[in-house]
């Protein structure tokens, strides 16, 4: 979903939090909540006006305000308050919000809490005003909760192999290609080949791209029911563990320390987002020189994860064709250059991508190259609860070499016992 550890998802909260979301707002049947297909109402853009309520968070939230100026100097009759929002406290802030009946007009939403808020009937479909073509596809997807989007991408992140060129000459295109390189790495001199979460918080999000890559589906096509357990998935899990039982992976890196050995040559690559090529090149710029990024490599397909922020405008907003408006201003492609330069967020937009300011870049031309293929998990309600499964079992997958397929089955038992919420 994010750029940072601290934008990770609240998670074992999330059981609680819907729970109260359902019970508090107060909906009743026809509200287009998850499950039952809503339809979209047109937006007036003319005769938009009035003060339009904006939750934004971290670095969002602090420059949303002024940059926002711009579209207020286009549409005089709108203003536009922004209330920055700490990530720790984003999530429950809009469930109470939406509990009880006090949401802003728009807010900023984590793609993987999309199918969580939508459930309770409290986000309003998207309208025609927004192209949804313009969109890399599986952003747009982050939207779709039950057959409806809600909302609209904001910014994007997925995730790519950083490595070192000194210790991998090539980058590797394949799974077989990435162990040899990992090994290779070894050989020169590293002592570690690759580093990869063995599990906790976010594991899942470095995982996942092995399971798409191997063909593995999550749900079945109604989204109503897990579908962990298949060969594709397990083959994913035996690949993932590998890393860890052929010594090429370490288990119990200590926090903080990948950054600095990656840079010093102990570990030869990592999988991650964007926002590290900011970290190295503040943590050693000369040393850059030796650092390559690359897609991941694939397996029967490419795959990687898609994650970022979107943004969505709450049914009880009275100001909603303003709302609308400034929203599809934000999904503009010169608004995403400019709002790019002033918080580095990637554009959700993919003609974005062919401003210089972007295109000219060695490191973001591969972040642009893996969004083409990069998959969303499903937005379904209860999907933070099965990110922690997920997470806890990779932990046993990695740490305790427990058996794929019994982790697969642990996976698809205790996820079937949560729901998809649909």
């Amino acid at each position: 979903m994010t750029r940072h550890t601290t934008r990770l998802m609240r998670l074992g909260v999330a059981a609680t939090a819907t729970a109260l979301v359902l019970a508090g707002c107060g909906r009743g049947d026809g509200d287009g909540g998850a499950g039952e297909p809503a339809e979209a109402t047109a937006v007036d853009e003319g005769a938009a006006s009035g003060t339009i309520e904006v939750w934004a968070m971290g670095t969002e939230g602090e420059a949303l305000g002024d940059f926002a100026q711009a579209f207020m100097d286009e549409h005089p009759d709108i203003t536009v308050n922004v209330t920055a929002v700490p990530w720790d406290a984003a999530h429950d802030k809009i469930a109470t919000a939406i509990a009880g009946g006090q949401t802003p007009d728009v807010s900023m939403i984590g793609t993987t809490w999309m199918g969580e808020f939508a459930a309770t009937g409290a986000l309003d479909p998207t309208p025609d005003l927004i192209d949804s073509s313009s969109f890399f596809e599986g952003a747009w997807e982050t939207t779709n909760v039950g057959g409806t989007n809600y909302g609209v991408p904001w910014y994007v992140e997925t995730r790519v192999l950083y490595y070192r060129t000194d210790l991998m000459p090539e980058a590797p295109t394949d799974w077989d290609g990435l162990t040899a390189a990992a090994q290779g790495a070894m050989d020169a001199g590293a002592t570690y080949g690759i580093n990869l979460q063995p599990g906790q918080t976010g594991a899942w999000q470095t995982f996942m791209p092995f399971a798409w890559q191997a063909g593995a589906e999550i749900v079945n096509e109604d989204a109503t029911e897990f579908t962990f357990d298949t060969p594709e998935f397990v083959e994913a899990l035996a690949k993932y563990q590998s890393f860890f039982t052929e010594g090429l992976a370490p288990t119990d890196l200590p926090q903080g320390s990948l950054e600095p050995d990656f840079m010093a040559g102990k570990i030869g690559s990592f999988v991650s987002g964007p926002w590290h090529v900011g970290i190295l090149r503040d943590l050693d710029e000369a040393g850059m020189a030796n650092v390559a990024l690359a897609p991941l490599p694939a397996g029967a397909e490419e795959a990687s994860f898609i994650g970022g922020a979107n943004l969505a405008v709450f049914t009880d907003s009275e100001v909603r064709d303003a709302a609308w408006t400034f929203v599809e201003w934000l999904s503009q492609p010169e608004t995403q250059v400019a709002w790019y330069g002033e918080v580095n967020d990637l554009p959700s937009v993919a003609s974005a991508w062919d401003d210089p300011a972007i295109a000219d870049d060695e490191y973001l031309g591969v972040f642009g190259e893996q969004l083409q293929t990069a998959v969303a998990p499903p937005s379904i309600p209860t999907w933070e609860e099965v990110a922690s499964v997920i997470d806890t079992e990779l932990e046993r997958l990695c740490k305790s070499g427990a058996d794929p397929q019994e982790v697969a089955t642990a996976i698809q038992q205790q996820a079937s016992s949560i729901g998809t919420g649909l």
